[in-house]
């Protein structure tokens, strides 16, 4: 039996979507975020040493991130609609997007929302806020805007023309790209993407994610 360990708001909700996607019998174990640091319990760390989730137990021990977790699954449980694509192109944009989304697209975008919420929680003493908030723009608009920016330009125009990832059908690479594209969707930085908006439209109208949504509770981003 494999059992996921999810977290509230969390990256396990793509999991979900996966698990249910495959057709596959599974266990949920819940955990909650703390409310005054957002951060897993330590209960987490019971599972897995980095206390983290999703982690994913399987009869091979435990397996904790995301990407891990997608090809593991889809190594043992894949069915004939949602698979590793066998065409070598669509085989190639799998293997690209599977990393792109915690490689290239979440590490600026993460960066951005830190900084910007350390912006608005203001500094003490006062006359300290405006070097502090002039050091952040300056991190920002040097590096992790741009670089955001970028990344979102180059996913909206794969998606104006393509309707999946990779191939003719949603895939691993699908599951992973979700989370950071819902979550900038529902933040309202998408506002100006409208085939990244399409594209979770998409996700979120699939009878499989509906049923993890149902299965996994509270997730803002959807």
């Amino acid at each position: 039996m494999l059992t996921l360990h999810h977290l509230n708001n969390s990256r396990s909700q793509r999991i979900l979507w996966l698990l249910e996607e495959l057709g596959v019998e599974y266990k949920i174990e819940f955990y909650q975020r703390d409310s005054k640091t957002n951060l897993a319990p330590d209960s987490l760390r019971a599972v897995h040493p980095l206390g983290r989730s999703p982690v994913l137990t399987t009869p091979h021990g435990a397996i904790a991130e995301s990407g891990a977790i997608v090809e593991y699954l889809v190594r043992h449980h894949a069915t004939d609609a949602f698979s590793v694509p066998q065409d070598p192109e669509a085989l190639q944009q799998y293997w690209f997007w599977l990393h792109f989304a915690e490689g290239s697209l979440m590490p600026p975008l993460v960066a951005n929302l830190v900084l910007e919420k350390a912006r608005q929680k203001g500094s003490k003493p006062f006359f300290i806020k405006p070097i502090t908030n002039k050091l952040i723009d300056g991190i920002l608009n040097a590096y992790y805007g741009p670089n955001l920016a970028q990344s979102l330009r180059y996913v909206e125009s794969y998606l104006s023309k393509n309707t999946w990832f990779a191939g003719d059908a949603p895939s691993g690479a699908d599951v992973q790209m979700i989370f950071p594209l819902e979550s900038l969707v529902a933040s309202g930085r998408a506002k100006d993407f409208t085939a990244i908006q399409g594209y979770v439209k998409r996700v979120h109208a699939r009878e499989a994610y509906k049923a993890a949504l149902e299965k996994g509770g509270e997730y803002a981003y959807a």
